[in-house]
């Protein structure tokens, strides 16, 4: 599985407009539901399952990453946004500091092993320094399109 199979290109946020936590989410959600990679009909019930999903414990996995995850049962397939914050978010990480890159991702009920695929993968990238500085650095949807593509043909150095 490779990061391009799962990230919506046009769910891609390279300056997140909110700096709170929830605010945030709802963001991404609706940059899916804009892209037709996710049912308005389910915005709210998807929204609900990620914010039940941080109050068991924060996605926020320090260095400035948090990794938003929900299945559902109306979503159709494995969708993914990435939201950019060059302010920070609080989303209660681990090391206690600001989160700038989300990865949310959102799975069909039925495909936990994809689910767990993908996460593997995102987390395979995000614990590499160059992937996460880079993804920071990232001004528009083309640099990040662009770093998914290298790190999904492994040409990026740890």
């Amino acid at each position: 599985m490779k990061l391009t199979e799962i990230v919506v290109e046009s769910a891609i946020t390279p300056a997140l407009g909110s700096t709170e936590r929830d605010a945030v989410l709802a963001e991404m959600v609706d940059s899916l539901v804009s892209a037709g990679a996710l049912d308005e009909g389910i915005r709210d019930e998807v929204i609900k399952k990620l914010l039940d999903r941080e109050e068991k414990g924060s996605t926020g996995f320090g260095r400035g990453v948090a990794v938003p995850h929900a299945k559902h049962a109306g979503v159709e397939k494995l969708v993914a946004a990435i939201g950019l914050s060059d302010r920070g978010v609080d989303f209660s990480s681990l090391d206690k500091q600001p989160v700038f890159s989300v990865f949310l991702l959102l799975s069909p009920l039925d495909q936990p092993e994809d689910h767990l695929q993908a996460m593997e993968v995102i987390f395979k990238n995000l614990s590499k320094e160059n992937f996460r500085r880079f993804l920071r650095q990232a001004g528009s949807v083309e640099e990040v399109t662009t770093l998914l593509d290298e790190a999904d043909s492994q040409q990026l150095p740890g």
